[in-house]
């Protein structure tokens, strides 16, 4: 059962939020997700420069990437498992939480990953490099009255 795809986000944006790196690939040049074996559930990002997260620090890597999603749908982000245990490096938020509706937010949906080092040496993420993974999952909603406000941002628009 197909429910999403993924696409690159405009250039404009993706340098937007590469700022002064230059020594990245082109967003033309991402390969989108794609899952290692058949019965992978994650598709996996790659990183599109190199990222030196210092030692108990913090980096952002823009992925170059959206996704769309059929309603009822969630894109969950984790580190892929091989980075976590060589390393311990895993995401700011623990798991990141792409919505349905981030597509179209104001940033053109950029799926960007906060990647925190808790460990007492620097880690590099190669350019290239399979740092993180995406597993799309159903979503269910509570009783409650139907919710009309529409997105107008991206991460932490619609409050702190």
């Amino acid at each position: 059962m197909t429910i999403a795809r993924f696409t690159h986000v405009s250039e404009a944006q993706y340098a937007a939020a590469m700022g002064e790196n230059r020594d990245c690939l082109a967003v033309t040049e991402i390969p989108l997700p794609k899952r290692a074996t058949k019965g992978s559930a994650g598709y996996d990002f790659i990183a599109p420069a190199e990222t030196v997260i210092p030692a108990g620090g913090e980096a952002l890597i823009p992925t170059g990437i959206r996704a769309e999603m059929e309603p009822g749908w969630v894109l969950m982000l984790f580190p892929r498992s091989s980075l976590g245990f060589r390393t311990g490096v895993r995401l700011s938020n623990t798991t990141g939480i792409i919505d349905g509706d981030y597509a179209f937010a104001a940033n053109e949906g950029h799926i960007m990953v906060k990647l925190r080092n808790p460990s007492a040496r620097e880690v590099v993420i190669r350019r290239g490099e399979r740092f993180c993974q995406g597993v799309f999952v159903p979503f269910g909603t509570a009783e409650e009255p139907e919710t009309t406000e529409e997105r107008t941002g991206g991460f932490g628009s619609t409050g702190a």
